[in-house]
C-alpha cells in the first residue's frame, strides 16, 4: 500500500471462495452434505467443521468460503456440494483475484483473537475432553451449536452437574506464552455464561476461581452481585490449576487455595478456561503493510490525544485493535472512526451516494385483507421449541390467512426477498412476521413492505422468541401453542391495520454541545472540522472541567498541556461558539429542530440547532467517612494528584502513605465501581515512589481494576514494593488520630487476610478513591431535554450495545463521565463517537418522522387537558377552533407513546397504529 492520506492505492488479492455470493441463499444445504469432517481449532470434539464454512451476521447464516481441505479442489474426487445446490451458486474455477484500489482513508477493524491454551500443557486442553475454553462453552450455549442450545459434556454427552470456570486463562501473568495485560471482557462474560447456565440447568453448581472481578463496566456491579447471589454459584479468589483427568469418568481435578482450608483438590464434570484476548493474528502483517507502529504487546501503539489514530495519518483504528475492549467500546470507537473520517473527507461526503427508489404503493384500503404469515425458525432459537411446522398448519386456518410458509431466518436477505415476491406473486395486502422482537428488525420488515408497493404500515410483528421460546424453553408443547395464541393475535390485529404515512422534516444543520470538558469540547470540534456550526455551553467561567484537576495520566500523558491545546482549537475554529457561565432554561422543538434558551453572560439567547449532545461531565465524591474534612492529612486521590503536581513537601516527603480504595462507590449508596480509581492510586503510589523511594505505601483495595493494559502499572508497583493489601465491606479499615515518636500520624486498623490478623498501619498521608457521581446538574438537564437516568442517575442510553451514545428521545447524544465513569482516552472515543452518529442526523436535509402518531377527534374533546398533563413530550396543546378551545397534537413531537389515549375521559384521542379496533382484535382472538 502506498499513498497519504486522502489518497491511498492499494493491492488487494482476494482468495477465490468458491461460492457466486449473489446466487447463494444461504440454505445450508451444502454444508449437511459436505463429507469432510476435521477438528474444531479450539476444540478436537466441539464442532464438526466442513470444508464449506458458514459464518453468521445478525443470525443471517451466509455460506462464506469452501476451504482447500475440499476433496474435489485437492483430488476431483466429490462434487456433492454443487450437486445439491438448488441455487448454482458452487464454482470451481474461481481463481484468486488482484484489485487495484483508490481510497481516501482506512479504518483498521481486525478484532482479535482468543487465546489458544493449547500452548500451555497445565491447561490440559486438547487432551482432556471436558476441559473446554470460553469460546467453546458460548458455541455450546447457542441454539446453533454442536448440540443446539444444551450444555452437554464432549465426552458422554451428558448435562454436567458441577462446572468450574478458571479465570485469566492467558492474561495478567509474564510467564513465556501468556499475556501480561489483563483482558478486560472475561470476568462479565463469564458471569454471562454462568447466568445462562443456571437458567439452562437450575441445579447445576457452579464455581468461578479467579483473582480479582473486575466488573468495571456500566451496570457491570450489579450484574456480578446477580450471578454471585444464584443459588449453588460461589466465587471462589484463588489460582487454579488442572491436575488430572480421571480416566473413568473423565471428570477434571483442580487444585486450588483458599486461606481457610489451604490447598485443596477437588472433582468437576467440565471446566471452562475462561481465555483472554490475543491481538489479531495478523497485526505485524498489518503493521508492515499499512505501515503503522505497534505496542509492546501487538496491537496498535496508542496516540494518547486520539486514541482513534495510528502513527499514520489517515489510517485508523476501531474496536479491539485499540487493546482489550468490551462491544459497546468497539461500537463508539467504530462510530469515532468514522467522524474522523469525515473530517479527512467532508469534501466527498454525498458524492458517492444514490437514492432509493421504491415502487408505487398501491391503495389497498378497501380490499378484504389478504393476510400472509412467515414463521422464522431463527435457526434453532425458536424452532428448538416450538413446532414450527405445526405452527404454520395451524396459522393457516385462520380468518384473512391466505398464505403461510416457514423460514430459516426470515430477515435473511434471500428471505426478505422472497416475502417481497411471494406479497407480490399472492396479491397479500397485510404480512405478519412471526420472529422475534420489532425492536431491531422492524424497519427491515417494513422495508420489504416498501419493496412490495405495499405501506409499510401493513406489517405486524407477533414476537414469538423473547415472548415465547426463550422463556418456555422446558415447555415445548406449551410454547407452541403460546406461538399459535400469539400469531392468532397478530393476524386479528392485522385485519383493522390502516395505511400510514410518514412526513420528511427539515433539519437544522447547527449543533449544540452541553459541556465544556474534554468531552465536549472533543466532539464540538470534530462536528465543526465537518462543516457544521456548534454552539458549545458551558457552565463554568473557563473550559476543560474535571481535566483542569488531573496534571498527568497512568500512561505519563500530560493532561494540562493537552487540555490547552483543545481549548485553543476551540477557541480559534470559527464554526465553534462558547457560551461560557451559561445555565439551560428551557429546551423546545424535536429532532432536526430544537430551540433552546440559554442564560449566559447576565443576557439570554434561543439557539437553534438540530441536535444536542449532553456532555456534562461528573463531581467527585467529597467523603464523609474517614477523617476527610477533619483531619489536613486526609486527601482525595484526585486532591493528592494536585498536592504531588505542586510539589507539596508534607505530601512527597511523607515517610508513610496509606491509600483507601471504594470510597462511597460499591456499596449501598452507590452500588457500582468508579473504574478509574485503581488506575489512579498506581498512578499516584509510582509518581510518589519516583520522587521518594523510602516512602512506604500502602493500598487497601477491595479488587484492584487496573483492566486492560494498565495491568503492567499495577505489576510495577508491586515490584516498586508498593504494598497492596485486600479488605471485604464487612470490614472496612477504620481510621483515628494517634500520636507516634512525639507527632501526630493517621492510624489505620485493617484486617489482612493472607496473614489472618489486623494490621496498624501509621501513615502520615491519608488518600482517599473517592467515588466519581453524577454531576449535580444531572438532574435539571435529563428534564429538559427529556432523556432517562440510570438507576445510578448517570445518562441512559438508548441501548448499551446498538446505541451506546444515542439516547431514546431522538436528536439527542451523550458522551463522557455523564454517561459512566471512564478514563480520558475512553471518553475521547467516545466524544468521536457521539460526532459520528451526530453528523449521521445533521448531513441529511430531512429526516422522517413516523406515522404512529396521536390524533384529537375535536367534536369528542372536552378540552379537560387531562391530555396535556400526561404528556411528556409537550405535544398537546389547546387551539382555538370554532367549537372552543380543543386540545391538538403536533405529529412533529409526538412519539406514540398513548399516555394521552389512555387517560382521555372520553375517548377523543386515537392513536394511530394503535386503534382500538387493533386492540380490541387482539383481545377477543386471545378469548
Amino acid at each position: 500500500m502506498e499513498g497519504e492520506a486522502g489518497d491511498f492505492k492499494a493491492t488487494l488479492i482476494t482468495k477465490p471462495r468458491y461460492i457466486i455470493e449473489e446466487k447463494c441463499t444461504g440454505c445450508t444445504t451444502c454444508v449437511e452434505y459436505c463429507p469432510v469432517q476435521y477438528p474444531d481449532p479450539f476444540n478436537q470434539e466441539i464442532s464438526d467443521n466442513k470444508a464449506v464454512h458458514v459464518f453468521f451476521s445478525q443470525a443471517i447464516p451466509l455460506v462464506s468460503y469452501i476451504d482447500e481441505s475440499c476433496l474435489f479442489l485437492k483430488e476431483q474426487k466429490c462434487d456433492i456440494c454443487r450437486g445439491v445446490c438448488q441455487a448454482d451458486a458452487i464454482d470451481f474455477k474461481q481463481t484468486a483475484q488482484k484489485v487495484e484500489i483508490s481510497v481516501g482513508t482506512i479504518i483498521l477493524s481486525s478484532g482479535i483473537t482468543p487465546f489458544d491454551p493449547t500452548v500451555k500443557d497445565e491447561y490440559g486442553y486438547g487432551k482432556m475432553q471436558n476441559v473446554v475454553t470460553s469460546m467453546d462453552y458460548e458455541r455450546l450455549l447457542s441454539s446453533t451449536g454442536p448440540y443446539e442450545g444444551e450444555v452437554l459434556r464432549i465426552s458422554d454427552k451428558k448435562h454436567p452437574k458441577k462446572i468450574a470456570w478458571i479465570q485469566c486463562v492467558g492474561s495478567r501473568r509474564v510467564t513465556e506464552g501468556d499475556n501480561s495485560y489483563c483482558s478486560g471482557v472475561c470476568c462479565t462474560y463469564t458471569q454471562k455464561q454462568v447466568i445462562l447456565t443456571k437458567d439452562h440447568e437450575a441445579e447445576a453448581e457452579c464455581t468461578i476461581f479467579h483473582n480479582d472481578i473486575r466488573s468495571h463496566g456500566k451496570d457491570f456491579e450489579r450484574y456480578f452481585q446477580r450471578a454471585e447471589q444464584l443459588p449453588g454459584v460461589e466465587f471462589i479468589r484463588s489460582y487454579a490449576s488442572i491436575v488430572r483427568e480421571i480416566p473413568e469418568s473423565k471428570n477434571v481435578v483442580v487444585r486450588y487455595a483458599t486461606t481457610d482450608d489451604g490447598v485443596k483438590e477437588e472433582e468437576f464434570e467440565m471446566v471452562v478456561l475462561s481465555v483472554g484476548l490475543n491481538p489479531p493474528a495478523a497485526s505485524k502483517e498489518l503493521s508492515e503493510k499499512f505501515g503503522i507502529e505497534l505496542n509492546s504487546h501487538g496491537f496498535n501503539k496508542e496516540i494518547a490525544s486520539n486514541p482513534i489514530a495510528t502513527s499514520r495519518p489517515g489510517i485508523f483504528v476501531s474496536g479491539a485493535f485499540q487493546g482489550p475492549t468490551d462491544i459497546p467500546e468497539s461500537v463508539f470507537t467504530a462510530s469515532g472512526a468514522s467522524a474522523q473520517i469525515g473530517e479527512l473527507l467532508d469534501y466527498r461526503r454525498g458524492k458517492l451516494a444514490k437514492e432509493r427508489i421504491y415502487p408505487t404503493e398501491r391503495d389497498v384500503s378497501e380490499e378484504e385483507p389478504r393476510i400472509g404469515v412467515f414463521v422464522c425458525h431463527c435457526g434453532a432459537n425458536i424452532s428448538s421449541v416450538v413446532n414450527v411446522p405445526s405452527t404454520v398448519e395451524y396459522v393457516l386456518t385462520l380468518p384473512n390467512v391466505v398464505y403461510a410458509q416457514e423460514q430459516l431466518f426470515s430477515c435473511a436477505t434471500n428471505s426478505a426477498q422472497e416475502i417481497t415476491d411471494l406479497a407480490k406473486e399472492k396479491g397479500l395486502n397485510r404480512v405478519v412476521i412471526a420472529a422475534c422482537s420489532p425492536r431491531t428488525l422492524e424497519p427491515l420488515f417494513r422495508d420489504t413492505l416498501r419493496e412490495a408497493g405495499l405501506n409499510q404500515y401493513y406489517l405486524d410483528m407477533a414476537n414469538i422468541r423473547e415472548h415465547c421460546s426463550w422463556v418456555h424453553s422446558k415447555q415445548k408443547e406449551d410454547a407452541t401453542e403460546k406461538a399459535k395464541d400469539i400469531i392468532r393475535m397478530s393476524v386479528a390485529r392485522a385485519r383493522y391495520l390502516e395505511p400510514l404515512q410518514e412526513f420528511d422534516l427539515p433539519v437544522n444543520k447547527t449543533a449544540l454541545v452541553v459541556g465544556g470538558g474534554i468531552a465536549g469540547m472533543t466532539c464540538a470540534l470534530s462536528i465543526a472540522n465537518q462543516g457544521h456550526e456548534v454552539q458549545l455551553v458551558e457552565k463554568d467561567k473557563d473550559l476543560g472541567g474535571m481535566a483542569r484537576r488531573l496534571p498527568t495520566t497512568l500512561e505519563g500523558m500530560d493532561v494540562l498541556a493537552y487540555l490547552n491545546d483543545v481549548i485553543r482549537a476551540v477557541y480559534q475554529n470559527p464554526r465553534i461558539h462558547v457560551s461560557h457561565e451559561a445555565a439551560i432554561t428551557n429546551v423546545a422543538g424535536y429532532v432536526g429542530n430544537f430551540i433552546t434558551t440559554v442564560e449566559t453572560e447576565g443576557r439570554a439567547k434561543e439557539i437553534k440547532h438540530g441536535a444536542s449532545v449532553l456532555a456534562i461531565g461528573a463531581d467527585e465524591y467529597k467523603p464523609s467517612e474517614y477523617l476527610y474534612g477533619e483531619n489536613d492529612k486526609v486527601f482525595t486521590h484526585l486532591e493528592l494528584g494536585e498536592e504531588i503536581a505542586k510539589g507539596n513537601e508534607a505530601v512527597i516527603n511523607a515517610e508513610s502513605l496509606v491509600m483507601i480504595q471504594c470510597v462511597g462507590s460499591r456499596d449501598e449508596n452507590r452500588n457500582y465501581c468508579s473504574r478509574v480509581c485503581c488506575s489512579h492510586a498506581v498512578k499516584n503510589a509510582l509518581k510518589l515512589k519516583k520522587i521518594n523511594p523510602d516512602m512506604r505505601i500502602y493500598i487497601l483495595f477491595r479488587d484492584m481494576r487496573t483492566y486492560g493494559l494498565r495491568e503492567d502499572y499495577y505489576r510495577e508497583a508491586s515490584e516498586q514494593d508498593i504494598k497492596f493489601i485486600r479488605y471485604t465491606p464487612e470490614d472496612k479499615p477504620v481510621v483515628e488520630v494517634a500520636k507516634e515518636g512525639g507527632k501526630d500520624i493517621l492510624r489505620i486498623t485493617v484486617p489482612d487476610p493472607i496473614l489472618g490478623q489486623r494490621l496498624e498501619l501509621d501513615a502520615d498521608v491519608l488518600s482517599l478513591a473517592a467515588a466519581v457521581i453524577p454531576s449535580a446538574s444531572t438532574d435539571e438537564v435529563a428534564r429538559l431535554f427529556k432523556v432517562a437516568l440510570s438507576p445510578d442517575d448517570f445518562f441512559k442510553e438508548a441501548h448499551v450495545k446498538l446505541k451506546p451514545v444515542e439516547f431514546a428521545a431522538d436528536g439527542v447524544y451523550l458522551c463522557g463521565t455523564d454517561h459512566y465513569p471512564k478514563h480520558i482516552q475512553e471518553t475521547i472515543n467516545q466524544a468521536y463517537g457521539a460526532a459520528g452518529r451526530v453528523l449521521t442526523l445533521l448531513s441529511h436535509d430531512t429526516v422522517i418522522a413516523s406515522g404512529a402518531v396521536c390524533e384529537v377527534k375535536e367534536i369528542d374533546c372536552v378540552s379537560c387537558g387531562a391530555c396535556i398533563t400526561a404528556c411528556t413530550y409537550g405535544a398537546i396543546e389547546f387551539i382555538d377552533t370554532p367549537k372552543g378551545k380543543k386540545a391538538w397534537v403536533n405529529p412533529v413531537l409526538c412519539k406514540g407513546d398513548g399516555l394521552c389515549n389512555a387517560k382521555c375521559p372520553t375517548n377523543a384521542i386515537v392513536l394511530k397504529h394503535f386503534t382500538d379496533e387493533e386492540i380490541y382484535g387482539q383481545i377477543d382472538a386471545a378469548a
